[in-house]
């Protein structure tokens, strides 16, 4: 199909990891990677989800807090298996893989309290000492928190731009979005037909979380903070900060279910209209920070990936290898005395 059709909108989606690019579908999610001997090597797991036997999870505002669970869960998994794949050599042993998964489990969960000191606990803070306490006037201390909460993202995403390694990171998160466009215009999945799309796209978690900053500059002003400063008797600052911080904290499922139904749900389907374009832009070109054009070995990673998860959406099981079937069989094959 020519990719001038009109795109059709996937449930498909995946995130870039290291050295290659995860993407998973809604029966098994799949990671390719190059090695460092330059070998696509790929590892294919079923997708199990809390809402298929749960219909609850799947009500509005539910499904999104559910689906960003899930996704940070599968994104830590992605980035460990991504971790083990790349450093995959002859001899490797299972003590070595044993390792690497605890080490990643430990920098996931220092990469959580980083980011609530960073995103949450420091702008309150810097807030407090530019206007004073929320109490004094809940609505311009919303705006500042909000506003300095998106230059602090503004700021880590540039910074670590700058980091070699993760600009090759960024690089695979633009192949994995020129895959995804291909796929949704109906290309047939080519390093050539993937080429021609752009890197950006508004189903992407850069944009998503954008919108959670907005959207939680309107949800905490709704907060009745000085209601509840009165009722509690709370008159330390401290403890009105710490009020704030722990009301933050317990409602960003709201607010990430609230962005999910905009972005995803509703944006997604109409991604082509003037007015969705108009409200999606600013995510588009925050996306310039997190995406670059990948040369074609990582637009190849994502295609690897990508056709392991289209595969089992058309109830089509992967073909074995030579290598895996005689491994399969537990005999050893035979190479050829000449080329």
């Amino acid at each position: 199909m020519s990719s001038e059709n009109t795109p059709v909108c996937t449930h498909i989606g995946g995130q870039a990891v290291i050295e290659g690019v995860m993407m998973r579908g809604k029966k098994n999610w799949a990671v390719s990677v190059r090695d460092p001997q330059g070998v696509i090597r790929s590892e294919e797991h079923d997708l199990v989800s809390g809402a298929d036997t749960n219909a609850w999870m799947k009500w509005p505002l539910i499904r999104g807090c559910v689906a960003m669970v899930e996704s940070v869960a599968l994104g830590s998994k992605a980035l460990t298996v991504s971790a083990q794949l790349a450093a995959t050599e002859e001899g490797g042993d299972d003590e070595g893989e044993a390792l690497s998964a605890s080490m990643m489990a430990g920098t996931f969960a220092l990469a959580i309290l980083f980011a609530v000191g960073l995103f949450i606990v420091l702008p309150a803070l810097v807030t407090n000492a530019v206007t004073g306490s929320i109490a004094d006037n809940p609505v311009r201390w919303n705006i500042v928190d909000g506003l300095l909460r998106a230059l602090a993202f503004f700021a880590y995403v540039w910074v670590i731009g700058r980091w070699s390694e993760m600009n090759r990171v960024f690089r695979y998160h633009g192949a994995e979005h020129k895959v995804i466009h291909a796929l949704e215009h109906g290309e047939e999945l080519t390093v050539a037909n993937a080429r021609k799309y752009p890197a950006l796209h508004v189903r992407c978690g850069t944009a998503f979380l954008l919108m959670v900053i907005v959207l939680s500059i309107v949800v905490f002003s709704l907060i009745p903070i000085r209601a509840m400063i009165a009722g509690w008797g709370i008159e330390s600052g401290a403890m009105i900060t710490l009020l704030t911080i722990v009301s933050r904290l317990l409602l960003l499922p709201l607010v990430a279910g609230l962005a999910y139904e905009l972005t995803v749900k509703w944006a997604g389907p109409r991604a082509d209209t003037w007015y969705v374009k108009i409200l999606l832009w600013p995510g588009l070109q925050m996306q310039r920070l997190t995406t670059a054009e990948p040369d074609d070995a990582m637009l190849e990673v994502a295609i690897a990936s990508t056709e392991l998860v289209v595969a089992r959406e058309k109830g089509i099981e992967a073909v074995p290898t030579a290598e895996e079937e005689f491994a399969r069989i537990g005999l050893e094959r035979l190479q050829p005395e000449f080329a």
